[in-house]
């Protein structure tokens, strides 16, 4: 039993920062899945790893409750982005260096 621990990432539908400060501990898969002969549907044995997740406020947090259970664990930063300066004068600069069209 392996654990991640990592800040999700925003999907590319998404541009507010509102539910992304939390850190989440997922569990890597141990078993292999198998796909059923007769339905075609794919199953596991594995519970930890496709519906256990669990969620922190702190990174601290996440690193300490796999310490006090003693679960291997890896810590992945993500990049953190950097804010793009701005101004709605821009759109109305006549100075562009492309032609401004629709």
């Amino acid at each position: 039993m392996y654990a991640r621990i990592y800040r999700p990432a925003r999907t590319a539908m998404q541009s507010g920062k509102a539910k992304f400060d939390v850190w989440v501990l997922e569990f890597d898969q141990q078993y292999a899945h198998r796909v059923d002969p007769l339905m075609g549907w794919t199953s596991s044995e594995d519970t930890l790893a496709g519906q256990v997740r669990l969620t922190f406020h702190s990174k601290e947090a996440a690193i300490g409750y796999a310490k006090g259970r003693k679960i291997p664990h890896q810590v992945i930063e993500g990049k953190q982005a950097r804010p793009v300066p701005k101004a709605y004068a821009d759109n109305f600069v006549t100075a562009r260096r492309a032609p401004w069209t629709h």
